[in-house]
Formats: structure tokens, C-alpha cells, sequence
């Protein structure tokens, strides 16, 4: 049985970030969410992607503590990449069948956590997270569906560059990423991203094409 061991006290003391009951984001993210990440609320991306870890950039790069629970193939370099600190990351690859409790114990410490749920959550235990989640007043961010999820982020088309005519490698991705959600944050927004960019990063996109603004081969186009 995995034992979670209690996180330190900080979180509502000595790093709790100032504002009137907003996260701030990456400012890549600023036209998606133009007033931040309001605490105590849920945020769905659909499935782990980069722009899940970049949604927590912003938060991570203030000072704020994140967690990721449930995502195996989480890459902390890439997620740097993208802003999260690593000095103030906390990585749960396997939390087994007691993730519930998990993710309760991780926002006790924690600004920002993400998660990746095994399968469609039932009512009540969705109701319990989200009791967990206004008493520590963080933010929990879903790389997976969450019905009633205050907002929600989702990359619709994509493009790689980087590969040329049978030869080199994905270098880039240039991303159309859309959000609504509830509230505030129902009038639905768009924003094209490079997620990341050639340099790695995560940066705001023109509307060009991947070839135009990259200087690399665009190699394919998606729409989800």
C-alpha cells in the first residue's frame, strides 16, 4: 500500500501568492485566460499534453508548488522547458487505485495539481475532491475530462515542423488552442501556440504557418 507522507505547512503561510483569488498564468496563456486561474476551482485539457504543463507554468513560475500525479510519461525536462520549476515539483508517476487520496494529500501542500484520472469519476467522489480542493483553495488541473470543470482548454489543430522530405525531426508545434468553461469563463477564446516552439518553449503563435514563421518544413496538420 503506498503511504503519502504529509506535506509541509508552507502553502498557506509563507508562499501563498497575493491577488484577490487568482493564480496568474504563463503569459503565453494570457488572451485564454485573461483573469488567471481562480483558486479552489477545476481546469480540463482532455489528456496530458504540453499544454497542460503550461497551464501550471504560470503559477510554478511565480513560486507557487506543483504536483503531478497519475502521468508516467510526465518529462521533467520538458516541462521546464514549458516554465514549470522543477525545485518546486512534486511527481507522483504511479499513485494506484488510492489516487483519490493522493491527490487530497497533494493539494494540502500544493498550488497547482495535476492529475490524470483512470476513468470517468463517479458524482460523489468528484463532490469529495472538490471539498478537498475549496479547503486548501488550489487549483486542480485535469489532464482528462471533468464534467462542471470551471474552465477548459483544448488543442483543436496542430502542425509539426521540422521534418523535411524523408529526413530530420519534429522540432516544433504550432497549436490552435481553444477554452470556455463557466462563469466568467464561458465566452469561448482561441489562441494559436507554439507548444513548444523550435527553441523549446512555450510562446504565442501568428496565424502564418509553422514554414513561415519557423523557418522549418511544416510536415502535417490535425484538426481534434
Amino acid at each position: 500500500m503506498m503511504q503519502v507522507t504529509p506535506l509541509p505547512s508552507w502553502r498557506h503561510d509563507d508562499d501563498l501568492l497575493p491577488g484577490a483569488g487568482m493564480l496568474p498564468v504563463h503569459p503565453a496563456l494570457a488572451g485564454l485566460l485573461p483573469d488567471g486561474l481562480p483558486r479552489g476551482t477545476v481546469a480540463a485539457t482532455g489528456c496530458w499534453s504540453l499544454l497542460t504543463a503550461a497551464i501550471a507554468a504560470g503559477p510554478s513560475a511565480a513560486g507557487s508548488w506543483c504536483a503531478v500525479a497519475g502521468v508516467p510519461e510526465f518529462g521533467v525536462a520538458a516541462a521546464a522547458g514549458a516554465g514549470l520549476d522543477p525545485g518546486r515539483l512534486l511527481v507522483v508517476a504511479g499513485p494506484g487505485p488510492r489516487w483519490p487520496q493522493v491527490v487530497a494529500s497533494l493539494l494540502d501542500g500544493c498550488e497547482v495539481v495535476i492529475v490524470r484520472p483512470p476513468g470517468p469519476l463517479p458524482a460523489q467522489l468528484r463532490r469529495r475532491l472538490m471539498a478537498a480542493l475549496r479547503r486548501s483553495g488550489g487549483v486542480l488541473l485535469v489532464a482528462g475530462e471533468w464534467e462542471g470543470a470551471h474552465t477548459r482548454l483544448r488543442v483543436t489543430r496542430q502542425e509539426w515542423a521540422g521534418i523535411g522530405p524523408g529526413h530530420g525531426r519534429l522540432r516544433a508545434r504550432r497549436a490552435e488552442v481553444t477554452a470556455d468553461g463557466r462563469g466568467g469563463a464561458a465566452r469561448p477564446r482561441r489562441q494559436w501556440l507554439w507548444l513548444p516552439g523550435p527553441d523549446g518553449a512555450v510562446s504565442i503563435a501568428d496565424e502564418a504557418g509553422v514554414a513561415d514563421r519557423a523557418g522549418l518544413p511544416a510536415v502535417m496538420e490535425e484538426t481534434g
